[in-house]
């Protein structure tokens, strides 16, 4: 890849011009340049998430990031020259677990990049889905008196089509969704998946499992499983997650989505006795479950058949066990639709998102 416009960046930029730079250029990476064309840094997804999840603000520069969380992969990449052949290239990739690899000029100014993408094409996309679309949505009664919540219009079609539609999008094919309250609406609406581009099939509970029990009545997955629940609004990049899932090595990964709460009083930290900090009406930020998930095929051996069991139970089932779970922040666009004013937040929001 030559074409360099939307992934340059200078080192006074800030993470959130990042953030949009990666987001707009779908390759993952945003390059750190100098005023001549020489490359500083690389910045990743991955290296931007995990900035977030140690407490870094969007607004922070380029260069502090630099000095204060940029590891030596990030201060001094791995480059090739522009002329390198393919092969060496998977060769760096592979040794150095890379996905990107920086192309220079003979001047040493860069020229290209290199996308293990492009030098791999796989056949098939190595990840399916699970779209969790049971629960009765009884918070928000009486919408949901005849219809399942995720079949509820949100601009001109069901919460579950545009879910159903992201995830085509991403390259996933094969979709499962997990049916209990009024199955039928979902069925007759959505069919096999052919009008929709995916390969559609059902995981039908004869009473509530949880959100994470009804996967025991699936056959075993062979690769990573998405898990969608069925009342999320997001516009994640599922692709980086499972970069970012695999690049970690997880078992499970876990989409969290940063929350603020706002104390109305003011906070005494103390050590002991000794007061060593005051906070007048601080905000907290938290990271919450954002119903989003990656399991490696492991997982399945956790679950039991017709035994209820939710997604926080399968989690800390496998942190005993000594799994290495981990979490994904999601920067993008998210609302659960969980009650009548995330709905109509919801409904509102379609406009700008374009949700036809």
């Amino acid at each position: 890849m030559n074409d360099l416009s939307g992934i340059c960046l200078r080192p006074a930029s800030s993470l959130r011009d990042v953030m949009e730079c990666i987001n707009q250029n779908a390759k993952g990476i945003a390059l750190i340049v100098d005023g001549s064309g020489r490359l500083l840094y690389t910045i990743t997804d991955g290296d931007l998430r995990r900035a977030l999840l140690h407490g870094l603000l969007l607004d922070m520069t380029v260069e502090k990031w630099a000095h204060l969380r940029a590891e030596r992969g990030n201060l001094h990449p791995v480059t090739a020259p522009i002329d390198t052949p393919s092969s060496n290239l998977l060769g760096l990739m592979k040794v150095d677990n890379l996905r990107h690899i920086p192309l220079l000029d003979e001047d040493g100014r860069l020229a290209g990049l290199a996308l293990l993408s492009e030098l791999i094409r796989e056949s098939e996309p190595p990840l399916s889905a699970v779209v969790m679309a049971g629960g009765e949505g009884t918070r928000l009664r009486p919408l949901t008196g005849d219809l399942p919540k995720p079949m509820l219009p949100i601009g001109e079609r069901p919460l579950i089509e545009d879910i159903v539609t992201q995830l085509r999008e991403a390259g996933i094919r094969r979709v499962s969704i997990t049916t209990y309250y009024k199955p039928e609406t979902i069925n007759r609406h959505f069919g096999d998946g052919q009008k929709f581009g995916v390969e559609i099939s059902y995981v039908n509970e004869d009473r509530p499992l949880g959100t994470a029990g009804a996967l025991a009545l699936m056959e075993p997955w062979k690769s990573p499983l998405l898990v969608i629940n069925g009342d999320i609004l997001t516009r994640v990049n599922f692709q980086s997650m499972l970069a970012f899932h695999q690049e970690n090595r997880a078992v499970m990964t876990v989409g969290v989505r940063q929350y603020g709460l706002d104390v109305p009083y003011g906070v005494v930290e103390t050590e002991g006795v000794a007061i060593r900090r005051l906070s007048e009406k601080p905000t907290l930020r938290v990271f919450i479950n954002a119903g989003v998930y990656l399991l490696e095929p492991r997982v399945h051996s956790y679950l039991v058949s017709g035994q209820r069991l939710d997604m926080p139970d399968l989690i800390r089932l496998l942190l005993e066990e000594g799994r290495h779970v981990i979490s994904f922040p999601i920067s993008e666009y998210w609302l659960d639709v969980g009650q009548h004013g995330d709905y109509e937040k919801a409904r509102a929001d379609a406009e700008w998102m374009d949700l036809r």
